[in-house]
């Protein structure tokens, strides 16, 4: 079998891209990460699948699977470059597109600059949402962890997020600490790890440890995670700034009940087949 695929990134996050409306379809757990591997295969950090709408009132569905063969629920970053491959393969030639996931539906936009927006919907806090573990909905959390005690907002933004507050994120304890809180049994289903230094109340650094991925060198929900959070605790203005390693991501929050808003770049690195 061949499949025709793009490679992709968001900021360094990198994607491959498959066009599971002209052709016909069918990935493993095992073959994923065949796929995602550096040294033997293509290499991700996750792989977008398009597929056609299952509801006539969208225009196409997308599945994310990360490179451990894991199905999860939402990708910022990915929804910025599924809007982009959709329209550089013609698949579409609207400029906002219906997208289903497997929680609820998004709206990327391409922009006249050449960055995507995105409408991420509204940010999920109660703790069942999550889940998480805990008895009542508060801002921030104590968790204990990796040897210590971290206080957490958590957040869904479609997927779980766990965001601390560090005094500097190039020393924040990501690896260790972030492998522990995705694994932790309060996340039932796992969750990101967030580490966000507060440089202004409209500028972030953030890392993030992602669930099935480890730390990328940025995470759209996870900068989505991080404002709401951060507005959350009275740190942060409406729109903010988000400095990740792969570069910048502007995120907008009105305020509870509200959607968040994605805007950043989406690039395609190069287009192949692959045979299995």
């Amino acid at each position: 079998m061949k499949l025709k695929f793009s490679k992709m990134h968001g900021l360094g996050n990198d994607f491959v891209v498959i066009d599971g409306v002209r052709q016909t379809v069918t990935l493993s757990p095992e073959r994923i990460r065949e796929l995602g591997d550096r040294h033997f295969g293509i290499g991700f950090d996750q792989l977008l699948l398009v597929e056609a709408p299952r509801d006539a009132d969208n225009d196409f569905r997308y599945r994310i699977f990360n490179n451990d063969g894991g199905e999860v629920e939402q990708c910022g970053n990915g929804a910025r470059c599924f809007a982009r491959f959709v329209t550089e393969q013609r698949l579409t030639n609207k400029p906002a597109i219906r997208v289903e996931t497997a929680r609820g539906v998004i709206v990327p936009q391409l922009e006249a600059d050449g960055s995507v927006k995105v409408d991420m919907g509204v940010p999920r806090l109660a703790p069942a949402e999550i889940p998480f573990v805990a008895d009542a909905e508060a801002v921030s959390y104590p968790l204990e962890a990796a040897g210590g005690t971290w206080q957490i907002s958590v957040v869904s933004m479609g997927n779980p997020h766990a965001v601390q507050v560090v005094d500097d994120v190039d020393a924040a304890p990501v690896g260790a600490v972030g492998a522990a809180i995705e694994s932790h049994p309060r996340f039932p289903e796992r969750v990101n790890a967030g580490f966000m230094q507060v440089v202004a109340r409209d500028e972030i650094r953030l890392r993030v440890f992602e669930r099935g991925a480890g730390e990328t060198l940025a995470c759209g929900t996870g900068a989505c995670a991080a404002v709401v959070a951060g507005i959350r605790r009275g740190l942060l203005d409406e729109t903010v700034k988000v400095h990740t390693r792969g570069g910048d991501l502007s995120i907008s929050w009105a305020g509870p009940g509200q959607p968040v808003y994605m805007t950043g770049p989406a690039v395609t690195v190069f287009s192949g087949e692959v045979e299995f």
